[in-house]
């Protein structure tokens, strides 16, 4: 089987901001407020699971871009040329879409048509409005995916009326677009939130820091925010914010050690960051140094199996944040199953990004599926944000897309999540554990309140 590596590489000669970008979403995108009961699994219909479209029924479509009698093509947009981070981006992200299609057109397809990639554009990291209005001039696309690192171009898609289908890592570039899908909804940087607050309990913490990049201001903000959410559940919890730097430099050219050397000094037990894969592995080494094996880091950015052995023990007993039903959970009834054997069938590796691009294709079909064999762009457009809970079958908190196209503030969360949920794994001797149970792997409060409780192991549907 064909294997990319998805190791991280040193690129400070990069904007720093871009891995921020990054750190933010995977930091906060699963928060969320609005009434909610969390108390039980969350079933029954959903909005993909009741499309109103016979899949099976054929009808002749002209003036449909992308569409002819035989298929339904797509273009697929991301960073793989100058990307900074030194992941697996557009590759591994066409791996997961691909890998649907092949899972629905093995079924065959829909409305008598095969889902196909018609066209894979690379940003080269600066790119994505030109490639952006190389789909729009043209009509070869029905729709877009797009996951890059500068999402200048998805204003432009969002005007044309295409259907698109993104990374969600860019809430500034998604808000208040009704043609924009990300696969996270439209997070609030500034919410507090009770997650960090609970990992810091669960581990028995009492001291926390929080770190930060200073080059840009959402990283500034996400580790001022967890200090606020720490100090405000800080009677709940026993577990207090004794050391907040969001001054840090981008990649830690110089290294940490006087700031390690300042939080164990605070008695520091327990480390939330937003920081990438790199930044990470240079703190854990630097506690390692100073004797501070015992302290536990959250981990915003490290779902990465390779990374995390080839990094040896510096990790072990970490808690790491994944956006979605992770790897290592039991697949239930939801679509994980799928996926698993799928992106097996197609020789593809198993990768955060790929996953994103299952995710984003499952919407792109399930709008398709509730907008009728006769559809066309703006029949799936109107479909798509019809739908109240979409959660790719069971692989994401449910998204509500007749309101998370717009933002939620610390004041106003009606837009936000229905629960705030979080998925947790631990690394337990190089490998991934879930913290809550296989069969429940997300830890959601209800958001009627943001009074303190203990978060109850839930599954989606």
């Amino acid at each position: 089987m064909f294997t990319r590596h998805s190791t991280a590489v040193p690129a400070r000669r990069w904007l720093a901001l871009l891995t921020v970008l990054l750190l933010v979403a995977a930091a906060c995108g699963n928060s969320g407020d609005d009434k909610a009961d969390a108390s039980h699994d969350t079933k029954g219909p959903t909005a993909e699971a009741t499309g109103g479209g016979d899949k099976d029924k054929f009808v002749s479509l002209s003036g449909v871009p992308g569409v002819t009698d035989k298929e339904i093509a797509y273009t697929v947009i991301g960073t793989r040329t100058n990307n900074p981070l030194g992941t697996c981006i557009l590759d591994c992200y066409r791996d997961g879409i691909e890998a649907y299609f092949a899972f629905r057109n093995s079924e065959g397809g829909i409305y008598g048509r095969k889902l196909v990639v018609g066209a894979e554009l690379d940003d080269e990291l600066t790119q994505n409005q030109v490639r952006a209005l190389e789909v729009t001039a043209g009509d070869d696309a029905f729709g877009v995916f797009n996951a890059t690192l500068i999402a200048n171009g998805w204003a432009d898609l969002d005007e044309a009326g295409i259907p698109t289908y993104t990374w969600g890592i860019h809430a500034n570039e998604a808000a208040n677009r009704q043609n924009i899908f990300s696969s996270l909804a439209i997070s609030c940087a500034t919410c507090t939130g009770r997650g960090v607050p609970y990992a810091a309990k669960l581990v028995g913490a009492k001291k926390v820091a929080s770190l930060g990049y200073g080059v840009s201001e959402n990283s500034k903000i996400c580790a001022s925010t967890v200090g606020k959410s720490l100090e405000m559940y800080k009677s709940e919890t026993g577990a207090s914010a004794a050391y907040v730097n969001d001054e840090l430099d981008y990649g830690l050219p110089n290294g940490i050690g006087p700031e390690v050397t300042a939080m164990k000094k605070a008695g520091v037990d327990f480390i939330s960051t937003c920081l990438d894969l790199n930044g990470m592995k240079t703190l854990a080494q630097e506690l390692d140094r100073q004797g501070m094996q015992d302290v536990t880091l959250y981990h915003p950015n490290t779902y990465n199996q390779g990374f995390v052995k080839e990094a040896g023990k510096i990790f072990e007993g970490d808690i790491v944040s994944v956006a979605f039903r992770p790897f290592e959970a039991d697949a239930g009834d939801s679509g994980l199953a799928d996926y698993l054997k799928w992106m097996k069938e197609t020789g593809s590796e198993l990768t955060e990004h790929a996953m994103v691009g299952w995710i984003n294709a499952e919407l792109a079909y399930q709008g398709l599926l509730a907008a009728g064999p006769e559809f066309d762009r703006e029949k799936v457009l109107a479909a798509t944000n019809a739908m109240k809970s979409f959660s790719a079958g069971g692989l994401i908190t449910p998204i509500d897309w007749t309101r998370q196209h717009i933002p939620p503030t610390q004041d106003d969360r009606s837009n936000g999540y229905t629960q705030e949920c979080v998925v947790w794994l631990r690394v337990v001797n190089g490998a991934f554990e879930p913290v809550a149970p296989k069969d429940k792997p997300w830890l959601c409060w209800p958001n009627d309140t943001l009074d303190w409780s203990e978060p109850v192991p839930t599954s989606f549907k």
